[in-house]
């Protein structure tokens, strides 16, 4: 029996791409994995990345929601430490009465940016200190217990939206395991810690009113085409787009620069990244991610289709589906 998958979908903004099109290929995608099978799709918080247009999470949610009729949609995630509890609560609430039974919210404690965009968003420093605090006064507006005497979410009242923690290292399970919550792991950028995060998260785990046993979604990269050489020739493009995470914001490089540093050594950390991908035809792909969903012992997949092109991350979705889930 094949595991549940859903997707993360980074709204990416391709280099030759406007942001009201990377917004519109959101959308569609959202649809094709409703029509084929998948589970949920989660959208992520960055800031100041002109290659992500996820910022404004819960925006983008609505937006997808309204263009959909039953599959899941939440963040993978929101970043706490931004935001007061208070009004993720209201935001959150607002979505799931507009949409009952179809909002997730995935909660992470790191910025989701660099240092500058962290002062810009008013946050200090110190804010991912009280994470675990901030969870649970965040759960009890939503469940209509407020930690905060004569204060509620409306709305966001005692709608329980269903809350994940996120992580990519030992403290998120750790705190996820404790409060009984769902535990996603970020592999498809960050696979350092992924097996010891899961055994610590199983061996911690304490029932909760939202769940009685451990639940993990382990992420992984898939790059699917009709053709192996067309699948490679696309992974290649998507590590020749993030050489930008290696040069100052805003610089330009031609495909050349970018092949010489992706030989470089400063390039490791970049292939590091994608140490949990499939990248191939159906059948390559399908075994891979069978394999990855054995070696972890994870409940769910979320995939991050990489793909660089809007209609190549709809191809890669739909031929994902057909191999894995039919």
């Amino acid at each position: 029996m094949p595991l549940p998958l859903s997707i993360l979908d980074l709204a990416t903004v391709g280099r030759s791409q406007t942001v009201a099109e990377s917004l519109a290929g959101t959308v569609a995608l959202a649809r094709k994995a409703e029509e084929t099978g998948y589970t949920r799709v989660w959208y992520a918080e960055h800031h100041n990345m002109a290659g992500i247009a996820s910022s404004a999470t819960s925006v983008l949610i609505a937006h997808v929601a309204a263009h959909t009729r039953s599959i899941r949609l939440g963040s993978g995630g929101i970043m706490l430490p931004n935001h007061s509890p208070l009004t993720i609560a209201e935001q959150f609430g607002t979505l799931a009465t507009l949409h009952p039974g179809r909002i997730d919210l995935g909660l992470g404690r790191a910025p989701g940016t660099d240092q500058n965009t962290m002062r810009a968003l008013r946050r200090d420093a110190s804010s991912a200190d009280t994470f675990p605090e901030d969870v649970l006064e965040l759960q009890g507006y939503l469940r209509g217990q407020s930690r905060i005497p004569g204060v509620d979410a409306y709305p966001g009242k005692g709608t329980d939206v269903p809350l994940y923690v996120l992580g990519s290292s030992l403290f998120g399970a750790g705190l996820a395991a404790t409060l009984g919550l769902p535990y996603a792991f970020a592999s498809h950028f960050a696979p350092a810690a992924l097996h010891e995060a899961i055994a610590l998260y199983r061996r911690e785990f304490e029932p909760s009113a939202q769940l009685d046993t451990p639940h993990v979604i382990a992420a992984y990269n898939v790059v699917a085409a009709d053709d192996q050489a067309e699948a490679e020739r696309q992974q290649h493009e998507i590590m020749r787009s993030r050489v930008a995470l290696l040069l100052r914001p805003g610089t330009e490089y031609t495909d050349e620069q970018a092949d010489a540093l992706l030989a470089s050594p400063q390039a490791r950390h970049l292939h590091q990244m994608m140490t949990y991908s499939a990248v191939g035809t159906p059948d390559v792909v399908r075994a891979k991610v069978a394999e990855f969903a054995d070696r972890t012992g994870a409940d769910e997949l979320i995939i991050a289709h990489q793909s660089p092109t809007v209609e190549e991350r709809l191809r890669s979705v739909e031929l994902l589906a057909e191999a894995y889930l039919s």
